[in-house]
């Protein structure tokens, strides 16, 4: 099952704190360990037997390319311009990669993303229309008990997302345009929870629900088969977002021996 990935590489709106922290226009092109994120992630995806092609997504991905050679000369990267809104660039790039179901979504400052992980994920992904991987807290935890992200919380746990995401079925474009709306709260779970109607959020702020039950639940509402996929790998969901996350993401390839 050949598989397209879209990699989202674009800038936010305003400066980015860790792009202004290096010096750098671009947080994509920050290095770590000596290699671009945008190259790191970009590399661990054409390399897996599973992904036919790779779509970057971003204002100006001609010039990202530009910063990384290997990725203008590569035969299966393609890219897809769009605007500020991460949402609608990738709503675009379904759309005109119509006939690449299904889709794999991932971001460049998962630069953590190995093979394992993504044969893990595809496992779990693959029957369904949609899937998102998550990281229980306690996995997190007993590896990195200093690192912080945003948590979910829900009746069997706190979960974390893993940047990545699996599109299965074109009927997915209803949840795109939702997340259009709510692109601005990403990281506000009681707002995300909230556009699922107030139910939904009653239920989850009361813990009634587990995370498979909750996500099979607004799955429903658009007639699609969703999941979450748990992942058992800490570092799944450790992306780049701050300094003690980049050197806490270096401190951890530095220590990987060989391909994962």
């Amino acid at each position: 099952m050949p598989i397209t990935a879209l990699l989202v590489a674009g800038r936010r709106p305003g400066i980015d704190p860790l792009a202004a922290y290096f010096g750098i226009e671009d947080k994509v092109l920050i290095p770590v360990n000596g290699e671009a994120m945008l190259s790191r992630v970009a590399r661990t995806l054409v390399d897996h037997p599973a992904i036919a092609r790779v779509v970057i997504l971003a204002q100006e991905p001609d010039r990202l390319l530009a910063a990384v050679p290997w990725m203008q000369k590569h035969e299966r990267i393609t890219t897809s311009a769009g605007g500020a809104s991460v949402s609608k660039a990738v709503a675009k790039a379904v759309r005109a990669n119509s006939d690449g179901f299904p889709f794999l979504l991932t971001t460049a400052d998962n630069i953590l993303l190995d093979h394992v992980m993504i044969d893990a994920f595809i496992a779990g992904a693959s029957s369904h229309d949609l899937a998102v991987a998550l990281v229980e807290r306690q996995t997190l935890l007993a590896a990195y008990p200093a690192s912080q992200r945003t948590w979910l919380r829900f009746r069997d746990g706190a979960w974390s997302g893993a940047n990545l995401f699996w599109f299965g079925d074109p009927r997915v474009d209803q949840v795109l345009a939702l997340w259009q709306t709510i692109e601005q709260q990403r990281k506000k779970g009681s707002a995300i929870i909230r556009a699922f109607g107030p139910v939904m959020l009653v239920m989850v702020g009361l813990h009634l629900l587990t995370i498979d039950q909750a996500i099979a639940r607004a799955g429903r509402r658009f007639g699609l088969d969703a999941i979450p996929v748990a992942l058992p790998f800490a570092e799944a969901c450790i992306d780049v977002d701050k300094p003690d996350d980049h050197q806490l993401a270096s401190e951890i390839l530095a220590r990987r021996v060989g391909p994962r």
